[in-house]
């Protein structure tokens, strides 16, 4: 069942033994971001702090960060079964005149009414109204020793367009500069932004904090500006997103969450903001950016804070970020038939690295695609490097993708240098936000791309003596050592590392 809000999501997660609750007392200036920090990157558990000091509220971390719990947050056993929920919605054909034919069109669109968000009168959200709002008050976390102060790292950022009247939900990083102010760290490219840029100098903002998994998820997918985020929510959860009156902005927010910040932007007042150790593994700078001023601070009764803690990778926003890569892909394909799999390795920060495969047809087919790809917007723009590799390489297989790519690379034929927007968080370019990407095409060549050589089979066993090997595998005393090597992988693959073996 999908998760109202979440409180929802904690007791399931404490049901099915993925939460532990720290119950000593702990400080949210770096001493939770260094055992969050362990836990994720030894796929421990969800962590609930109960005691934190200077706070009367709970901090909630790591309830993204392993596979399963990514899953069970979207209600699923895995995230390829959500990307099936998309690519089912996607495989339409136009019904005949047949009254069954019709019927079963519209029971294929019948998910799609829950992606119409709920409006209610009341919401828990609005249980209590902090008189006069006091954001010291909140367990916001100070994660890293240069950090220039607490940040909120897991807000949900509710802006609306004043021409389109439509609702962006976006996820941008907030330092608290005192009781009632806070930085908007919404970069260039992205729709808060221009939300911004379209009201002037003063902005109406809501920012609510904690909310249902498949709402916070939402808010971190690259959706293009049609698209609402709470109406993505309730498709993947199955459910309507209920939606009540902010107290003092014209804005609609999560009735069930939290805590729901209001206030307004003031695109006039920039101040300083940062530095902040950010998911590329170091620091972004100090930079400035404008002023969020809080009018209202409403929560539940007994609100859990929901906090991430963002570093050298792997942490908890991977998963985040491998929900986007399965969820997308089928998306990506109605776009471009050709892509067959896409890999965005953690170790590249999301946008740093895409490897695609793809069912090459024709002379520079790669390179259409490489170019394909970096014009889609916010989804793939911004990716500095794109590898491509033919449909039969294992794109999630770094060494086998590793071994194509150098042994298939001429970088005078194979390179491509492309100008273009870059991230504001990428430091390896020397402007801000623009910079120049690479492309690799790595699939096999032949005379139609000038290779006028044979190119070479690779090194597969056959079938016959690889069936053999694994009817006899236990014959050669093999097994009892293919296991306990498989128990000791500390990658946590160790069943499917073995299986593969036994194949």
């Amino acid at each position: 069942m999908p998760f109202r809000s979440l409180r929802a999501f904690v007791d399931a997660l404490r049901k099915a033994g993925e939460l532990h609750v720290v119950s000593a007392s702990v400080d949210p200036r770096l001493e939770i971001s260094e055992i969050t920090n362990r836990v994720v990157k030894a796929g421990g558990p969800a962590l609930l702090f109960s005691d934190v000091q200077g706070s009367e509220f709970p901090v909630l971390t790591n309830q993204f960060g392993t596979h399963r719990r990514m899953a069970l947050a979207l209600d699923a056993e895995g995230l390829d079964a959500v990307a099936a929920r998309i690519r089912a919605l996607l495989d339409f054909k136009p019904p005949s005149g047949s009254a069954l034919e019709k019927l079963t069109s519209a029971l294929h669109f019948a998910p799609l009414a829950n992606a119409i968000p709920k409006i209610v009168r009341n919401g828990s959200v609005h249980d209590v109204v902090m008189d006069p709002p006091d954001l010291t008050k909140l367990p916001v976390l100070t994660t890293w020793p240069l950090d220039a102060g607490p940040f909120i790292t897991l807000p949900l950022v509710i802006t609306k367009d004043p021409r389109s009247g439509r609702t962006n939900v976006g996820m941008y990083r907030m330092q608290v500069y005192n009781a009632t102010q806070t930085g908007m760290h919404w970069q260039r490219h992205k729709h808060g932004r221009a939300h911004a840029d379209a009201w002037g100098r003063s902005v109406p903002v809501a920012v609510a904090i904690g909310t249902d998994p498949a709402l916070t998820y939402a808010a971190t997918a690259p959706l293009p500006p049609l698209l609402d985020e709470f109406a993505f929510a309730g498709f993947l959860r199955g459910k309507p997103v209920e939606l009540t009156q902010a107290k003092t902005v014209d804005l609609m927010v999560p009735a069930d969450a939290e805590f729901v910040l209001e206030g307004y932007v003031d695109n006039e007042d920039l101040r300083l903001e940062g530095p902040f150790g950010d998911h590329t593994g170091v620091y972004s700078l100090a930079d400035r950016y404008p002023t969020f001023n809080v009018t209202c601070i409403t929560h539940r009764r007994n609100p859990i804070y929901a906090a991430t803690v963002v570093g050298k990778p792997p942490m908890e926003d991977a998963w985040l970020g491998k929900a986007t890569e399965r969820i997308f892909l089928p998306l990506l394909q109605a776009m471009l038939p050709e892509v067959v799999d896409m890999n965005l390795p953690v170790e590249g920060g999301f946008h740093n690295l895409a490897i695609v495969s793809i069912r090459k047809s024709y002379p520079g087919h790669a390179k259409k695609v490489m170019n394909a790809l970096w014009g889609l917007g916010h989804m793939m723009m911004l990716t500095r490097a794109l590898v491509i590799v033919d449909a039969d390489i294992d794109v999630a297989n770094a060494r086998e993708v590793a071994w194509y790519v150098l042994n298939n690379l001429a970088p005078e034929r194979d390179i491509v240098m492309m100008p273009g927007p870059v991230d504001d968080l990428d430091h390896g370019s020397y402007s801000i936000a623009y910079g120049t990407k690479i492309g690799i095409d790595a699939t096999r060549k032949d005379a139609s791309e000038g290779y006028t050589r044979e190119w070479p089979p690779d090194m597969i066993m056959d079938a016959q003596t690889r069936r053999m090997v694994s009817e006899r595998w236990r014959d050669y005393g093999l097994d009892s050592i293919a296991r306990a090597l498989c128990a000791n992988d500390w990658s946590g693959q160790g069943p499917a590392a073995y299986t593969a073996l036994m194949k």
